[in-house]
């Protein structure tokens, strides 16, 4: 079996969106989880957070950032081709209930992965603040999407050049300290969820955050994605993606996804 796109869109620089159809994933899909890709039969297998899905037309929607051999490629294709292989959804799915004030913060590609939690988050009857926030207002990316999921909507760019000027951490800080709330998902670059997780901590906000950790099969197999949560070794595919930020060893997440760098930049610099 193989998986057509039917349409694909340019959201930012080096950020781009396609519509993929995956009528058995689509079906199942629920906010928090992901797939997996391979592109073709030489090509590596990679996971993409589910943005968007429709049960009823089939199709499943996935926003990624060109970090790498595979995602160049993918940004290559074009409405009417095929991906050879793609599995899920993979990974718990986030967990949705009437919590009361939920905020949720997306940086950068993790908007995409945010956008479907603030939207069940609020058809369960919460109070949804959304923080979202990039470099700069050109990278900004499902800003229109996000107002119709959340109640209020705060945007930051670190240089100014649209909404508040400042990281999504500051704006974060500011919420809670004039609104407070009951629970906190923030979903972005390892970075940034380490340092959101460091604010809610001082306000002693629950707060959920979605892992990147390098990842292979997705069936919790290999061992790739383990990380360590509460002194605890767990794996990102099968008992995440999403875990305690206050729980998270940050400082060991980060070292791992700076493992291969090496490689990835010959693969970067291998023609296509």
């Amino acid at each position: 079996m193989s998986y057509a796109i039917l349409s694909k869109e340019d959201l930012a620089e080096r950020v781009h969106s396609v519509r993929v159809r995956a009528e058995g994933i689509a079906r199942r899909a629920r906010a928090g989880q992901f797939v997996i890709l391979r592109l073709d039969e030489r090509g590596e297998r990679f996971p993409l957070t589910l943005c968007d899905w429709d049960s009823r037309e089939g199709w499943i929607r996935l926003v990624f950032q060109v970090v790498g051999r595979s995602t160049a490629k993918l940004s290559r294709m074009e409405a009417g081709e095929e991906i050879l292989d793609l599995v899920g959804p993979l990974g718990r799915p986030t967990e949705i209930d009437r919590f009361g004030h939920v905020v949720c913060v997306g940086g950068g590609v993790g908007i995409a992965a945010i956008y479907p939690i603030c939207r069940e988050m609020r058809r369960a009857g919460n109070r949804v603040t959304g923080i979202i926030g990039a470099r700069t207002a050109g990278l900004l990316i499902l800003e229109e999407e996000m107002t119709e999921v959340t109640d209020r909507l705060l945007v930051t760019t670190d240089d100014g050049s649209k909404g508040l000027s400042g990281r999504v951490t500051w704006a974060l800080e500011q919420v809670l300290k004039e609104e407070g709330a009951d629970l906190v998902m923030a979903i972005g670059p390892a970075v940034m969820m380490k340092f959101a997780s460091a604010v809610t901590r001082e306000f002693g906000v629950p707060t959920k955050v979605s892992l990147n950790s390098i990842m292979l099969d997705g069936t919790g197999m290999c061992g790739t994605c383990r990380c360590e949560v509460d002194g605890k070794t767990r794996f990102a595919c099968v008992d995440g993606p999403e875990f305690d930020g206050h729980l998270v060893d940050w400082n060991l997440l980060l070292a791992r996804l700076d493992q291969y760098l090496e490689e990835e930049e010959i693969a970067r610099n291998m023609p296509l």
